[in-house]
């Protein structure tokens, strides 16, 4: 449709999407505020909309200025807003505070009247600053906004800071986030909604181990399934910000934006920023949240559509042990038991037999591969298999010919080397010639073997990560640098699949998603820890996106020994992969390993495409996720006991999500239907049978059934289908 433009005054702005309202007040020629962000308000006429925005009015108590203090979503002090600003920057010092006036704006409804996006204009003639900004409801329900700030001036503007904001009620009176480190990504923790700033600062160069990932706020006792909760993200895998506000005003405002380095944003007379795309995501529970993004994720038209295949990575099986005869054998064994992608991991090239050398020069090793990689790219492809292959473009050895030949490529401050970190340096592609010459490299690598998959690593926080040669702060530009590098690569490649890594999970945002065709959700695959990581990468991103792999029976990051079925569960609710030398493996566990493989198989569609819903179960050691069909039809839960529990028998669980009038027919699911535990082998529950039971989803969800006993660290499987007669 085309765009709907007008001029500011013309009142508010009511858009609607999938339960969702987002009203913007336009009135007075000042930047646009939202009055409401929630649930779905109706279809309120003219009258009613501006009867809304006088009853959103506070009165004019106690204000930093006389009259209303109206806190727009790129707040500014010149309104009376004391808190953090929209804009921080100067021109030498002066034009440090902004006042925005509307000069355009326009409405682009979404096909299917779903939403729409508003465009709004604006300009300070006084500190002679452009502004566009861009606030979109998406068929999803998801609210997403960004901003471009131009220098309209005749010298420099050196920007700091660039935030956008969302606001929420009172009633949000909790804060959920997330921490978290290598091999422990994305742990949540709780705090209280109080008075004044929590700011959660990333500047790790990359999304970060520990980042907010979700800033989620909601009221008390709000849970998976229950409670209003509203929820940003900031989509930008370099240095960030994501903040909650709340002032004695009674303002409360989540936000987020780039941080930028010292010097890192000068902005020439007619130069441009562009912020982040920030996202806010409301509903009820953090499973309605979550709905919103995954369906957000999977409307993309580069989303991934075909059926994830069942990937085999070498590291943990035989790490820089690179023998052509040893991964032969692996990938014919890979083969056996049902994989369809096999990916060489780190040690293929130059002189990379360990971490400390050869990173940076992407040629097929002559030492490791004396044939090249054709005898095994032949091998795995006449297997049926897809081949992929590890590389680490963004990094480089000092012990390499690269960093020998060009050391002005390495990012550094000026004067000195940052301290090493698993013995790298970070490749400045903000450098004409190191990004020209690592696009060719890869480039060349994909011509000249039959890759379909890229493991994309990045391993090193930056640090210290300037231009030489004068040391100017580069995270910024090194960051736009990797997203043009991506870009090019597929629009030459577009058949050739990415996977984001780093260090395990610390590059997981909207933004590198853009680009990559799923995450390594982490370096731990103890499936114990995660259960807990892929519960929390799936608040934000869907299944299908998440590498999850079945490990070693002991854990090669924690020592743990878990069971097959334990390991092969866990990893079926994700994108299924193998990381373990299935050469060594026994053939009962090869045999065992190939049933969770057909299983996958048989239910990636549904896993792929179904609604993920976690129950709020009381029993903190025993915990129900699921994914259910998107008509409802058919469900998988998996029951995991992640600790001993203090009652025995555990007693019921409820299965969420189902059709509350359809009948269901619950029945353990091979081959998870083992409860292993005391008396488990005899039997579990009485109903656990494989008949099962056939009940409503009404009562499946409100009265649940009994759990079978469990020993720690195992888990069950529980299908739920349609009955062939079902009430409405």
């Amino acid at each position: 449709m085309a765009p709907q433009s007008g001029l500011p005054g013309s009142g508010p702005v009511h858009l609607r999407a999938a339960g969702v309202s987002l009203v913007l007040d336009l009135s007075g020629g000042t930047l646009p505020r939202v009055l409401h962000w929630g649930a779905d308000l109706g279809e309120p006429a003219g009258p009613e909309l501006d009867a809304l925005v006088l009853t959103r009015r506070p009165p004019p108590l106690g204000n930093p200025v006389d009259g209303p203090v109206p806190v727009a979503v790129l707040p500014e002090q010149s309104s009376g807003w004391l808190g953090t600003p929209g804009v921080t920057g100067h021109r030498g010092g002066t034009d440090f505070s902004t006042a925005f006036r509307v000069h355009d704006t326009g409405l682009v409804p979404h096909p299917g009247g779903e939403g729409g996006r508003l465009v709004v204009d604006a300009r300070d003639e006084t500190a002679a600053l452009g502004l566009r900004l861009e606030t979109e409801l998406t068929p999803a329900g998801l609210v997403r906004q960004r901003a471009r700030l131009t220098n309209e001036g005749d010298t420099p503007f050196a920007l700091e800071a660039l935030h956008l904001t969302l606001p929420v009620p009172p009633e949000a009176t909790e804060l959920l986030d997330f921490t978290g480190r290598h091999l422990r990504e994305r742990t949540p923790q709780r705090t209280a909604f109080t008075h004044g700033l929590r700011m959660r600062e990333n500047r790790r160069g990359r999304t970060g181990f520990d980042s907010a990932y979700l800033l989620a706020a909601a009221g008390a006792g709000s849970g998976n399934r229950r409670g209003e909760v509203w929820a940003v993200h900031t989509a930008w895998p370099g240095n960030h910000r994501t903040f909650a506000e709340r002032t004695h005003h009674s303002v409360s405002l989540l936000g987020s934006g780039e941080l930028l380095l010292a010097g890192e944003v000068l902005l020439e007379p007619g130069a441009a920023y562009l912020s982040p795309w920030q996202y806010g995501a409301y509903g009820t529970g953090l499973d309605g949240v979550s709905a919103r993004f995954h369906r957000h994720l999977r409307a993309r038209e580069q989303h991934p559509c075909t059926p994830r295949p069942v990937v085999v990575n070498t590291w943990e099986a035989v790490y820089f042990d690179h023998d052509l005869d040893r991964l032969r054998e692996l990938a014919t064994t890979a083969a056996e038991v049902g994989a369809e992608r096999f990916v060489l991991d780190d040690g293929w090239f130059g002189a990379r037999r360990d971490a400390r050398r050869g990173l940076g020069d992407w040629y097929v090793s002559a030492e490791a591969w004396p044939d090249g990689l054709g005898p095994l790219t032949g091998h795995v492809t006449g297997l049926g298999m897809e081949f992929g292959l590890w590389v680490e473009p963004e990094m480089v050895n000092e012990d390499s010919e690269l960093a020998r030949a060009h050391p002005d490529w390495i990012m550094a401050t000026g004067g000195r080397l940052p301290g090493r970190a698993r013995h790298q340096q970070v490749l400045d592609l903000a450098h004409p010639e190191a990004y020209a010459h690592i696009l060719a490299r890869l480039d060349a690598l994909l011509r000249a073997h039959p890759v379909g998959y890229l493991k994309w690593d990045h391993n090193r926080d930056l640090v210290e990560a300037g231009h030489q040669p004068d040391g100017r702060a580069g995270v910024h530009d090194q960051t736009r640098a990797v997203l043009r590098l991506l870009d090019e690569l597929r629009r030459r490649h577009p058949g050739v699949e990415i996977e984001s890594c780093s260090s395990g999970g610390a590059r997981v945002d909207l933004e590198i998603l853009e680009r990559t065709d799923r995450v390594w959700v982490s370096d731990c695959i103890d499936a114990l820890e995660r259960q807990r990581i892929q519960r929390w990468t799936n608040a934000l991103i869907p299944l299908e996106l998440m590498g999850t792999h079945v490990g070693d029976a002991v854990s090669h990051t924690t020592g743990r020994r878990h069971t097959l079925d334990f390991r092969a569960g866990t990893a079926l609710f994700g994108h299924f992969g193998i990381e373990w030398d299935l050469t060594a493996a026994t053939p009962e566990e090869r045999s065992r390993l190939g049933a969770w493989v057909s299983l996958y198989k048989e239910l990636r569609p549904l896993l792929h495409s179904g609604t993920a819903v976690h129950a709020d179960h009381p029993d903190p050691a025993l915990e129900l996720h699921g994914v259910v069909a998107a008509d409802g039809s058919d469900a998988l839960f998996a029951l995991v006991a992640t600790g001993t529990s203090e009652f025995c028998p555990p007693g019921p669980v409820r299965l969420p999500g189902l059709d509350p009038a359809a009948r269901y027919r619950v029945r353990p699911q091979p081959p998870g239907d083992v409860p292993e535990g005391p008396g488990g082998r005899r039997g579990g529950a009485p109903w656990w049978t494989p008949d099962g039971v056939v009940l409503p989803g009404r009562v499946l969800e409100s009265a649940g059934l009994q759990a079978p006993v469990l020993f720690p660290e195992r888990l069950v499987l529980l299908r739920a289908t349609r009955a062939e007669q079902e009430t409405r």
